[in-house]
């Protein structure tokens, strides 16, 4: 009669046991599986995660650096420097701005904006100057806790020479350098092998892995085989002190008219081809955003930011080639480009070409270069 009452729990604890196995068997095939992903908007958002490369961390932070133009009585110097704060602060060196009269900075965009000097340290070899129009943007982000070691991959951005939005790769060859150049005293420097040369001092040096902002590009040998930067750990409490102090009233900038009203005729051209570069840039990385805000007022007043996404939201490739260029009368550049394009719906495998013509006009609105009128023809 025992045996016959404990069939029951017996029994029992058998189907639980089973059933906890069965349980185990579909959580475990659940997560060896790929879910099939049926919605067309999901698998958009599924494919942009799966598109973060080289190309699209360059961009993502080239929108943040700058390059700097520093004016005296007698000389004139072109460096570079990065946007870190939101209040629109940007670091640099201080070999780039010292005892200079009138500093501007030209966004990667081809954006001109006037500065001034926040803070100088003209014993390590770095400075602040701020910009109110770029006051709200994030800037780029800084590392920091981690410091780099040997071995590390770096990317470093600046202006070298005057070439803006320029690019040099390496890996951190060496630390805890210590050396004087100029009056300067650099201590517990980076060696890059990313090659540094004039132009590029005051720009960021990137940590290939994470994106974040570790050093300041400074100085560079004269053959170019080796680069030094600033840790930025090391004088971020110096650069935040700057700013909390720093008041816009009691700052002199320079005027927004007289700067438009000094560019030359090849300074225009040369803007004018940054701006149509990172126009098209900005539609194959995804940003679109980005590319919408260059079209001028008579373009987006007939075509929203929706809309305008929609047109471009399919690609997955482009190519283009600047054909022609011609200053108009009033001073307007009309460029004509060849793009060529690669689309692909959510649904279809295969990918679809398309050769376009753009006829893209630039000009000066509001102050700042915008494409003003753009026709497409097939």
């Amino acid at each position: 009669m025992k045996k016959k009452r404990n069939l029951p729990i017996i029994i029992t604890i058998l189907i639980s046991v089973i059933g906890f196995i069965f349980i185990g068997y579909l959580y475990w095939s659940w997560h060896m599986e790929d879910l099939a992903i049926n919605k067309p908007e999901l698998q958009q958002v599924n494919e942009e995660k799966q598109t973060l490369t080289l190309k699209n961390i360059i961009h993502e932070n080239e929108k943040f650096v700058v390059q700097i133009e520093a004016q005296s009585e007698y000389n004139t110097s072109t460096g570079s420097g990065f946007l870190y704060n939101q209040k629109g602060d940007i670091i640099t060196n201080a070999h780039v701005i010292r005892d200079s009269e009138i500093i501007t900075v030209r966004t990667a965009n081809a954006r001109i904006y006037p500065a001034a000097v926040i803070g100088i340290d003209k014993k390590t070899d770095i400075a602040v100057i701020r910009v109110p129009q770029l006051a709200g943007e994030k800037g780029l982000e800084m590392e920091r806790e981690k410091p780099s070691e040997i071995g590390d991959e770096v990317i470093a951005l600046g202006s070298p020479h005057g070439f803006q939005n320029t690019v040099t790769l390496g890996i951190i060859s060496g630390t805890e350098r210590n050396f004087s150049v100029e009056g300067y005293d650099y201590e517990n420097a980076y060696q890059i092998s990313a090659q540094i040369t004039h132009g590029n001092s005051g720009g960021p040096l990137l940590n290939r892995e994470s994106g974040k902002v570790i050093g300041i590009n400074s100085v560079g040998t004269e053959d170019g085989t080796l680069g030094f930067s600033i840790p930025i750990a090391d004088v971020l409490d110096q650069v935040e002190k700057w700013s909390n102090e720093a008041r816009n009233d009691l700052l002199d900038f320079t005027s927004m008219d007289d700067l438009v009203n000094t560019i030359n005729p090849d300074q225009f051209m040369q803007d004018s081809a940054y701006l149509i570069e990172y126009f098209f840039d900005s539609i194959l990385i995804r940003d679109y955003v980005g590319a919408y805000a260059l079209l001028g007022d008579s373009i987006q007043t007939t075509t929203t930011y929706s809309d305008f996404r929609k047109g471009y939201i399919q690609i997955i490739n482009l190519d283009y080639t600047i054909l022609s260029e011609e200053v108009t009368e009033d001073n307007n550049l009309i460029t004509t480009v060849e793009v060529t394009i690669d689309t692909k719906l959510p649904n279809e495998e295969e990918t679809k070409k398309v050769e376009l013509i753009y006829t893209l006009t630039v000009a000066y609105e509001n102050e700042q270069l915008k494409i003003i009128e753009m026709d497409i023809q097939e």
